[in-house]
This record gives C-alpha cells, structure tokens and sequence, in this order.
C-alpha cells in the first residue's frame, strides 16, 4: 500500500513538475485568467445594472451564481487543452509503451496523472477565488456560505470528470490535436444530453437528466448540495480512470 502511494506521489510530481516548465501551460494559465476575471466582472456589472434601474436584486449573490453557471463553458474549453497530452504525449515520445510495462500499476500512474492536472486546474482558481472574496468581503447582507462552498465544489468536481475523461481519451489517441477534439466531442454530448431527453420524451427524460453534467452542475451552483449530483461526478472520474487503466492494460497485454 505504501509503495502504491509512492508511486502515485512520483507520477504526481513528475507530471505537475512538467506543466510548470511548460511554455503551454503557462499561455492556458493567462488566457484562462483574463476570460474567468473578465466574465465575473461582467456579470457584477451586469446585476449592478439591473439594481441601478429599480429591481430588487441581491447582487452579491447573483452575481456569483451567474458566474459560477458561467464558468461551466470556460472550463469544458479549457479542461480538455490540459488533459490532451497526458498519456497522447507518452505516445508520442515513446514512453508509453515503458510506462505500460514497468511495475507501476494502471491505476496509479492514470491517478498521479489526473491529481497533477487537477492541481493545476486548483492552482489557476487561486487568483479567481481571491477577487471573488475581495468583491464578496463587502456584501451587505453578507452572502450565503453555501452558495459560496457548494458551487465551488461543483466546479472543481466538474472539472475533475472532464479532466477523468479527457485522461482516457488521451490513452487512446495517438496525438494531442486527436485527443483535444474527441474529449470536445464527449464533453459536449453529456453535457447536452438533457436536450435529447426534451425532445424524445419520457422515460428519456429523466435518464438524460441524471447523465447530463450541466444540469447537475447547475444545481450545485445554485447552493444547493445534491448528493446525487456529486455521486454522479464522483461516478464520472472513477469512470474515467477505470477506462484509462484498461486501456493501458489492454497495451500492456498487446506487449506480451
């Protein structure tokens, strides 16, 4: 057990290490900053306005659930740019048959792997956060701590299942570009199945709605902790890094 965790310690690191000396990463790092700062200065001005023109509005706390709902395209554009290369990359260098074969197993080289890209998912919200507190510190009445919490919980989990799922379509891709589109193209369509439940009806419905992420997303960002929305992301990255094990098994197997 301790050796397991070891080995996730060390893919952890070697794959954080390499986002931080990546050129990349850091162009991600600024356009994902000037598009999530820009988009919650909006919405601020945007509720602003509708209070300045008679409205009762708590715009403090519209303003962060508008954001937050907002957030949701930023981070299925961005996501998928930081989960290309982690296993498509390997391929590309010839590693990935090394990493396949060496005593490490699947599972912890697909979660060292996904705990390092979610860091930096972690580390690129700190500035976000920090202007979201300075503008929220001077809320009169103070704005409600779930809505707070809870919705930044459903975007960090969010992001993890994309990230979960992007690690698998990387495993199977032989390049990054490959990858980047075929993650877009499942992102987006459980992220919009809720639509082809509406237009097919019942029983449709209701299952697309509990395999959509935006209608689960949308829930938390309102404050509202919903068990079964975090069962289902948490069902998503388990998926995902069951599916990259596999598929590194199944090259592995292809080795012997």
């Amino acid at each position: 057990m301790i050796l397991i965790f070891n080995n996730i310690v060390a893919i952890f690191r070697k794959e954080l290490q390499g986002y931080f000396k990546s050129s990349l990463a850091y162009v991600i790092a600024g356009v994902f900053w000037l598009l999530a700062c820009s988009l919650f200065v909006s919405e601020v001005q945007l509720w602003t306005a509708q209070k300045t023109a008679g409205q009762v509005v708590d715009v403090p706390q519209e303003s962060l659930k508008s954001f937050l709902s907002g957030m949701w395209w930023l981070v299925m554009f961005i996501m998928p740019s930081l989960s290309m290369g982690l296993y498509a990359e390997e391929r590309r260098h010839r590693t990935l048959e090394l990493l396949a074969t060496s005593p490490i197993t699947n599972w912890a080289v697909a979660l060292g792997k996904l705990l390092a890209v979610w860091t930096l998912f972690v580390t690129l919200m700190v500035p976000v956060g920090v202007l979201e507190i300075l503008f929220l510190s001077h809320a009169d009445p103070p704005i409600t701590a779930g809505v707070f919490i809870v919705g930044h919980l459903g975007l960090f989990l969010l992001a993890a299942a994309i990230l979960s799922l992007g690690l698998f379509i990387s495993s199977l891709a032989d390049s990054s570009i490959l990858a980047i589109i075929l993650t877009y193209a499942l992102i987006l369509i459980l992220s919009l199945l809720f639509l082809l439940g509406e237009r097919w009806g019942e029983p449709w419905v209701a299952i697309f709605d509990q395999l959509s992420l935006v209608k689960h997303y949308v829930t938390l960002t309102q404050g509202v902790l919903d068990m079964s929305s975090v069962i289902l992301f948490v069902s998503y990255i388990v998926l995902g890094l069951f599916l990259t094990a596999q598929s590194i098994d199944l090259l592995r197997f292809q080795r012997r």
